[in-house]
């Protein structure tokens, strides 16, 4: 019997939510009402020194005007809250433990000037970690916890990592050439984006994951935690990403951000 489609809007309080994020999420509803799914709300605040009380209370207002309606989260007076990756450490840290047991992760002590420096891909975005910069593998044998060191994923060189896509279709990327050893953790005590989301999809049992079409590399280098940890990786459905005038995908920098207020400006003056 195939598993009821569980989907997620995992939104970043580090900024307002802009017009590319409300047709993600608008994707995401969709087919999770076409597949008579629910839909998870996870609030992912992990960065510290960008999130933002203010962004988190204006995703939730913007998340309503839409009418974006999630069916699973924490009981908040008799609402479905969100879930929140500050408060599921314990689990991050725990399969930190089991990548590095398997001997998947490395300590990695270059600085962000060096990885400035270091060679980039073959489309000019990706910086590749040189192979060379590897320590031993029994370099991770001396450490017992992830706080104090930067830590990234021991990619298979020369493998090509493959997918097919719900709506790009096959989709694959060269480890070693498109993409390096990846970050998994920092020195801060915080995980990385890639390893908190596998972790969190996984564990909340998400069959498809809709998110934005620059994130499709990334896909790549998250299948190999999945494998990395023996565990099944959802479906995934990248969506076309939203232009600004001048080309450039949006972000939270820019003038379009708080495209949910920007709305509500507008309709408010048409009304009146």
């Amino acid at each position: 019997m195939r598993e009821k489609y569980r989907g997620r809007l995992a939104p970043s309080p580090t900024g307002y939510l802009h017009i590319g994020h409300i047709r993600t999420f608008e994707v995401a509803m969709k087919r999770a009402r076409e597949e008579n799914g629910i839909l998870v709300l996870r609030i992912e605040d992990l960065d510290r020194e960008r999130c933002r009380d203010e962004y988190e209370r204006a995703i939730y207002e913007d998340l309503k005007y839409f009418g974006f309606v999630w069916q699973e989260g924490p009981d908040v007076g008799g609402e479905f809250g969100p879930y929140r990756q500050s408060e599921r450490m314990e689990l991050y840290r725990k399969v930190w433990r089991e990548l590095k047991k398997g001997g998947f992760l490395f300590p990695c002590w270059r600085s962000r000037r060096d990885m400035e420096e270091a060679p980039r891909g073959p489309h000019g975005n990706e910086v590749v970690y040189p192979v060379e910069w590897r320590p031993a593998e029994e370099a991770a044998l001396f450490y017992d916890e992830a706080a104090g060191m930067n830590w990234r994923f021991r990619v298979p060189i020369g493998r090509r990592v493959e997918f097919v896509d719900g709506r790009v279709g096959n989709y694959s990327a060269l480890a070693g050439k498109d993409f390096g050893d990846f970050p998994v953790w920092r020195k801060d005590d915080v995980p990385a984006y890639e390893l908190a989301v596998v972790v969190d999809d996984w564990a909340m049992r998400i069959t498809e994951v809709v998110r934005g079409e620059d994130l499709l590399l990334s896909t790549c280098r998250q299948l190999l935690i999945y494998e990395a940890m023996g565990w099944e990786p959802p479906a995934f459905y990248h969506v076309p990403l939203v232009l600004g005038t001048d080309g450039r995908k949006l972000s939270k920098r820019d003038g379009a951000s708080r495209a949910a207020y920007q709305a509500r400006m507008i309709l408010e003056k048409s009304e009146n």
